[in-house]
């Protein structure tokens, strides 16, 4: 995430300086003018970090090349020089790749980490020794940074929250929390076992959809160039002999007329529409809307339902203790489960009743229109019998395996549907392709 400072002066003509991270400068700069509003401070200068390319020389020896990242170039080439180094030259770096790091690489790092933290060593130690032995260069420089920050006293959101392009926004809240669970290891665990199955759900479900998509994309293809050029070349050399065409190869015609004359509006009618949702669905309300309609979806809404819910009831048992004082462990539960209308709904709906009514979790939980029976059965007979947590785990497991059979069936059931739409899109063209046929005779006598 991009690093900013700002420099500013208050009142008393104080000098005010502070760093910060944001996701872009148009946010660095609206923090910056809701501080200074509320401080009343005046802001001289907003400054993102940058990465410059440098070479220098010590003592007359061989130029020395290097990268670091600076809010401006002239600060960097101080700071060289204080190092004892002539500076040659510093530029700015418009182009830098930072290397990738893959979802195996981040499972083993949490999954490490896990281990070594039931083997009780502490967790600078553990980054030390994962540090040393990551060959990633880009994951190496991730560790140092969170090995920094934690050693500069930085509260755990903020430390993993700052690398979630690279454990993702569920991994980096989870990492996050641990430090202040008082069950490290566990929320490791958790965390590493589900990123496990999770890329494993995903690299089944791209599998498994890899060739269906690959033969409905053809077959679209084949209908457009057939409908759209072969077609017409063939219709066209009927009504030259002035033959009346069959009314289904006249229609095709006359759709084949049609797309070549209004490509360009049938074009935006399909590109536009799905740009928008696009568009939509990235902000926060048209999140919120699809998260709420998607889980009524029959198939795969069912199964991202599940697993919003297993992933609630997975960090609701790493977090959940016997105090009573567990509020908090909900709202951390629901911000995990990866769909903004749960999540809403919980915070909104469940906490406040708890909190203001006095009701009980399962009634609270009840109330939210958002777990199924069966979560609610489990949740209820827990807290009958005094076993939340053990019960919480015992849900996340059952919906772990079922959405596992579930995945199988629904790739199935996607499966037979392409191939469906491949039958109607051949015969259809079949069909057409022995009308016209069946009227070939005609023209050579």
């Amino acid at each position: 995430m991009p690093q900013f400072r700002f420099s500013g002066v208050t009142p008393n003509n104080k000098l005010v300086r502070a760093e910060f991270q944001t996701g872009s400068k148009k946010e660095a700069r609206e923090k910056v003018n809701q501080l200074a509003h509320l401080k009343n401070i005046e802001i001289k200068d907003l400054e993102k970090k940058e990465l410059y390319a440098y070479k220098v020389q010590r003592n007359g020896s061989g130029v020395i090349e290097g990268e670091q990242e600076a809010y401006s170039k002239e600060e960097l080439a101080n700071a060289l020089n204080k190092l004892g180094y002539k500076v040659v030259s510093v530029r700015k770096k418009w182009f830098h790749f930072k290397g990738l790091i893959s979802s195996g690489e981040v499972v083993t790092f949490i999954r490490l980490s896990a281990d070594l933290l039931r083997q009780e060593l502490p967790y600078s130690e553990i980054l030390t020794l994962l540090h040393e032995d990551t060959a990633n260069k880009r994951l190496k420089d991730v560790i140092r940074e969170i090995q920094k920050d934690l050693q500069d006293g930085k509260e755990g959101y903020e430390v993993y929250g700052k690398h979630t392009d690279i454990f993702g926004e569920f991994a980096a809240h989870m990492l996050g929390i641990a430090s202040t669970s008082g069950n490290m290891a566990e929320v490791f665990e958790s965390t590493a076992k589900f990123m496990e199955r999770d890329a494993s759900f995903k690299k089944n479900l791209r599998r498994s959809l890899l060739m269906p998509g690959i033969a409905l994309t053809a077959v679209l293809g084949v209908i457009l160039f057939y409908v759209g050029y072969i077609f017409p070349l063939m219709a066209e050399m009927f009504l030259e002999f002035n033959i009346t065409l069959p009314p289904m190869t006249k229609a095709t015609l006359d759709v084949s007329y049609f797309m070549q004359d209004h490509w360009i509006a049938i074009t935006s009618l399909f590109v536009i529409p799905i740009g928008l949702f696009v568009y939509y669905v990235q902000t926060p309300k048209g999140k919120y809307w699809l998260d709420k309609h998607i889980i009524k979806i029959p198939v795969i809404g069912d199964l991202l339902h599940k697993m919003s819910i297993e992933i609630f009831s997975r960090v609701f048992y790493t977090l959940y203790s016997d105090s009573g004082q567990n509020v908090e462990v909900i709202k951390t539960a629901a911000e995990a489960c990866r769909n903004v209308y749960m999540e809403r709904q919980i915070k909104e709906v469940a906490i406040k009743k708890m909190l203001k009514d006095g009701t009980g979790l399962v009634d609270a939980l009840s109330a939210t229109g958002v777990f199924t029976r069966t979560a609610l059965s489990r949740f209820r007979l827990g807290a009958e019998s005094g076993s939340v947590r053990d019960n919480a785990k015992q849900l996340a497991d059952y919906y772990q395996v079922q959405t596992e059979y579930k995945l199988e069936s629904t790739v199935e059931l996607i499966n037979v549907g392409v191939n469906i739409i491949i039958a109607v899109a051949l015969a259809a063209i079949t069909i057409v392709s022995s009308e016209a046929a069946i009227i070939q005779p005609n023209i050579t006598v």
